[in-house]
Parts: C-alpha cells; structure tokens; sequence
C-alpha cells in the first residue's frame, strides 16, 4: 500500500491511523492491530455514508490492517530468512515516515505562528493573496473528532427510528443548513453543543446535511469547533469570520 503525502491538509487513512493512535496514547511501534482495526472500520463506515466514492483508499488500508490481524492471529511460520521485512514493520515504518512529515508540518506551523507574535507585519507589504475555503484545514477540534461525534449521532438517531417505514430524502442544500446553524450560533453566546445541533433531525440525508453544513462552517472559519474535556462533549460557537448568506 503507497501512502501518499500532503501535510496538514491531507486527511486520509494514514492520517486517521495516527489519529487512532494518539487517541490511545500509544506508540506507532505497539500498534495494537485487533483493536485499531475494530475502530478504523467504524470511522470507514461513517465516511461511506458521506461519500462512497472517497472511501476507497481507507478500504485499502482496512483490508492491510484486517492482513496483518490475520498474521498476528495465525500460528507463525519461521521459514523465512530474518533480514526479510515483515509486513507488520513495513506497514509501521511507512506509518513512523508520515508521522516524521507531519510532525515537521506541525513544528513549522508552530514557529510561523510565534515568528507573527514577535515581528509584527507592517500593512500593506505582501500582495492580497485569494484563499479558497475548501484548502483550508479545519482547526481546533480534529476532523476525526468530528467525524467520530457524527457516527455517534448518527446511530443513536437511527436506532431510534429503525421502526419507521416511510422513506423520504432532504434535498435542502448545504447553504441553507449552514444559515440555520449559523443563526443558532449567534444566539448563544457559549455556543451549541455539537449533539444539540442535530435533536430535531431524524432522517439520514438531513442528518449528512447538516453535518456537512459544520465542516464547511468549521472549515471558512465562521464557526470554532472546541473539546473542553478529552472525549466529551464537542461545543460549537461563532468564529472569527461572519458567515455571508449565500446570494
């Protein structure tokens, strides 16, 4: 499996393998197959219902990760010469070597950040540069943090309503559901919990909707997304851009 590289705005499967990973506090080395490949399928089946058609390259590395379950599982056959690379470590290496980039990513990241505080830019002296929303890497909480609270939403609302029959689909767009949790944001000055923005929806297209109109508030930076405590509630309030109704 080729594991590509994209920094900060890469948001794939080796990417959420780190993120499994740190969520244990746990080293790449201990990496406890059984157990991230349990948990790597869960975010998997999450991310088919937002997009099918951008899950494939986490299939792949699901189906590496359930191999190399297989090979721990499995009596172990040592007829194989030593200096072989197993796949185990070549899977964890390729891991470590993501790890190396992105944690430089992050250096980098953090020394810009504190070079801004001690230099003050003076106005004017670098040309406007256009930004696109959709490149920029949602901050705060961690998309997988996201992602992780959606599933959990996600099953607690259809299992609810696994005794309803009638089947509809919400073509409201985007936009509209962004205004909605916007306008709710700017009522509350300690924001809206996460799970409260979905208590009135019971359908799964709504549900998708309104947890992709999050990610693109998140995302351009008109909402911030915050984890006061690890694993808890995930609370959303007003960010530091307004967001402009769609014309």
């Amino acid at each position: 499996m080729e594991f590509r590289v994209q920094l900060d705005s890469y948001h794939g499967p080796v990417d959420l393998l780190l993120y499994l990973v740190r969520k244990q506090e746990l080293e790449a080395v201990e990496l406890p197959l059984a157990r991230i490949a349990e948990q790597f399928l869960e975010f998997v089946a999450v991310l088919a219902v937002l997009d099918v058609d951008a899950v494939g390259e986490f299939l792949d590395a699901a189906s590496t990760l359930l191999e190399l379950k297989s090979r721990d599982v499995l009596p172990q056959v040592e007829e194989l010469e030593e200096e072989i690379e197993s796949p185990r470590q070549d899977f964890v290496r390729k891991l470590l070597e993501f790890k190396k980039y992105r944690d430089a990513a992050a250096q980098l990241e953090e020394h810009a950040h504190e070079w801004r505080q001690q230099f003050p830019r003076i106005a004017r002296d670098l040309p406007a540069r256009h930004i696109t929303a959709a490149d920029q890497p949602i901050t705060g909480v961690e998309l997988w943090d996201l992602v992780s609270a959606f599933g959990r939403v996600m099953r607690e609302k259809l299992d609810a309503n696994q005794a309803a029959t009638n089947i509809r689909y919400d073509d409201t767009p985007v936009h509209v559901f962004m205004e909605r949790i916007y306008a709710r944001l700017m009522e509350s000055e300690s924001g809206v919990a996460f799970s409260d923005l979905f208590s009135g929806a019971v359908h799964k297209s709504t549900l998708i909707g309104m947890f992709l109109a999050v990610l693109e508030l998140t995302r351009q930076s008109n909402a911030l997304a915050e984890q006061p405590t690890s694993f808890g509630e995930i609370w959303l309030r007003r960010g530091s851009v307004p967001y402009t109704v769609a014309a």
